[in-house]
C-alpha cells in the first residue's frame, strides 16, 4: 500500500490550518462567537455512553433446502467516554467494547466479534480562537478470549488475550473545527505490539522474533474521528487510524477503520451495521502459505436492545 494518500492528507491539513488562522482572526474582529447547543464551551465535564444487546436464532427441522437444523448468534456493544475542557485545556477519553458469540450445529460454538479499545487524548488550544491543539495520544487495543484462524484444519490458534495487544504514544497536533470531528497528526509515534502468549510469541508472527513478546515501531501516525446524526433517528459513528514505519517499509501504511450505524426504531430498540476494516503489514497469516498480509474486514448486522448511558455535564 503507498503513502501517497496519507501525504495528500498531511498536505490539506497543513494548507487548512493556515486558512483557518485567518478565517477566525477575522471573524472574532467582525463578530462575537455564537455559541451552539452543542458547543464544549457551556460545561466543563460530559460523560456518557450506549449499551447495544442483540440476539438471533434460527431452527429447521425437515427442511428440504437443506441447512444448519440450529443457529444463535449474540452480539453486545458498550461505549462509554468522558469530556473535560477548563480553558485552553481540553481531554477526551472514549472506550468501546465488543463481544459477540454464534453456535450451529455444524460448527459448534465460536466468537464472532472480541475487541477493546481505550483511546485517551489531552490537547491544549494553541491559540485562543483558533481550533488547532497541541496533543498528546495514548490508544490501547486488543480483545478479551482466544481466536483461531479455522481456515486451517485443524483450527489454528491465531489470538488470545493480549495476543496480541497495541499501545500508541503520540505527539502531535489536533484540528478540532466542531465536536463531531476530529483529525489529529503525529510525526513522532512510538508503536509497541505485544504478544504474551507463549504459543503465539514462539510462532514469531505479527512481525515479532520467534520466542519474543514485544515489538516497538517509531513512524508517523494519524487519526480521524467523526459523529453525526446523518437523519432523523440515524446515527454514524467512525474512525480512522493511520501509521507508517519511519524504518522498515514506510511506503506500506497500516491502517485501522470501524464504522457503525444505528438506525433507531423507537426508545429502546435499534438496528446496526458496522464493519471493520484492518491492515497490517505484519500480520502475516493469510495467503495459501498463511506468510502474507491482507486486508481483514468485519461486517456485522442486527436488532437489539439499545440503552443510552445517562449524559452527564457539570
Amino acid at each position: 500500500m503507498k503513502n501517497l494518500g496519507f501525504i495528500i492528507m498531511i498536505l490539506f491539513a497543513v494548507q487548512a490550518f493556515s486558512q483557518d488562522v485567518v478565517v477566525n482572526k477575522l471573524r472574532s474582529e467582525t463578530s462575537r462567537t455564537v455559541k451552539k447547543e452543542t458547543d464544549t464551551t457551556i460545561w466543563k465535564s460530559k460523560r456518557g455512553g450506549m449499551f447495544l444487546f442483540s440476539l438471533s436464532q434460527g431452527s429447521l427441522s425437515n427442511w428440504a433446502a437443506g441447512g444448519d437444523n440450529f443457529s444463535m448468534a449474540a452480539s453486545s456493544y458498550l461505549n462509554y467516554y468522558y469530556l473535560y475542557k477548563h480553558g485552553r485545556q481540553v481531554w477526551d477519553n472514549n472506550m468501546d467494547l465488543n463481544l459477540g458469540y454464534v453456535n450451529t450445529s455444524s460448527s459448534g460454538g465460536r466468537k464472532n466479534d472480541d475487541r477493546m479499545d481505550f483511546l485517551s487524548k489531552y490537547g491544549y488550544k494553541m491559540d485562543t480562537v483558533g481550533k488547532w491543539y497541541l496533543s498528546g495520544l495514548f490508544n490501547f487495543r486488543s480483545q478479551f478470549f482466544d481466536g483461531f484462524n479455522y481456515g486451517s484444519t485443524p483450527a489454528e490458534l491465531s489470538s488470545s488475550f493480549l495476543s496480541p495487544a497495541y499501545f500508541i504514544l503520540s505527539v502531535g497536533f489536533d484540528y478540532k473545527p466542531t465536536d463531531k470531528f476530529s483529525l489529529f497528526l503525529s510525526p513522532l509515534t512510538s508503536r509497541w505490539t505485544v504478544v504474551t502468549n507463549k504459543i503465539l510469541s514462539n510462532k514469531g508472527i505479527y512481525g515479532l522474533t520467534p520466542g519474543s513478546h514485544s515489538l516497538n515501531e517509531i513512524g508517523t501516525f494519524a487519526t480521524v474521528n467523526y459523529t453525526s446524526t446523518l437523519a432523523k433517528n440515524i446515527i454514524y459513528k467512525g474512525r480512522l487510524d493511520l501509521f507508517s514505519n519511519y524504518i522498515k517499509k514506510p511506503q506500506n501504511i497500516d491502517f485501522f477503520m470501524t464504522n457503525q450505524i444505528a438506525f433507531k426504531i423507537n426508545k429502546y430498540f435499534s438496528a446496526t451495521y458496522s464493519l471493520d476494516m484492518i491492515y497490517d503489514d505484519n500480520v502475516r497469516l493469510f495467503g495459501p502459505n498463511h506468510s502474507s498480509p491482507a486486508l481483514q474486514t468485519k461486517s456485522l448486522i442486527g436488532i437489539g436492545f439499545l440503552k443510552p448511558l445517562n449524559i452527564i455535564k457539570k
